[in-house]
């Protein structure tokens, strides 16, 4: 039962996290993370070490996106999030991967690709849901 409150606990906190993103109040981030997280961007090589480098990017962020969740899994210290970000004009399909501990965010790893056209030549085997 406690692994199952836990996993609540953890998908609470990714939810605020999005909240606050698309709120425009990433001061609650701070309530969120370690001040000792990393946020990994594996696509860029970017890596955010510490609260103040998070701190400094988002409130330097040209434009936040608004993240619309799809689907949140997760088990013991970790949440998986799928969502989409709005940029306002180019939209960008998302992964999220959350490890924590002791009920906030110790790392996080994000991929994202920017949303294309499915190709004609697949069109015979495939449903279409987005774009």
């Amino acid at each position: 039962m406690r692994i199952m409150a836990q996993e609540n606990v953890n998908e609470n906190v990714v939810k605020r996290l999005i909240a606050c993103i698309n709120d425009r109040h990433v001061e609650v981030m701070d309530e969120l993370f370690h001040d000792d997280a990393v946020m990994h961007w594996p696509q860029s090589g970017e890596i955010v070490r510490g609260a103040e480098n998070r701190r400094g990017i988002y409130n330097a962020f040209p434009q936040l996106p608004t993240i619309t969740p799809r689907r949140l899994l997760s088990g013991g210290n970790l949440v998986v999030a799928e969502a989409s970000l709005d940029y306002g004009g180019p939209t960008y399909e998302t992964v999220f991967i959350f490890e924590f501990r002791d009920g906030r965010i110790a790392k996080e790893t994000a991929y994202w690709s920017e949303s294309f056209q499915a190709p004609q030549w697949r069109s015979e085997w495939v449903e279409i849901s987005g774009p």
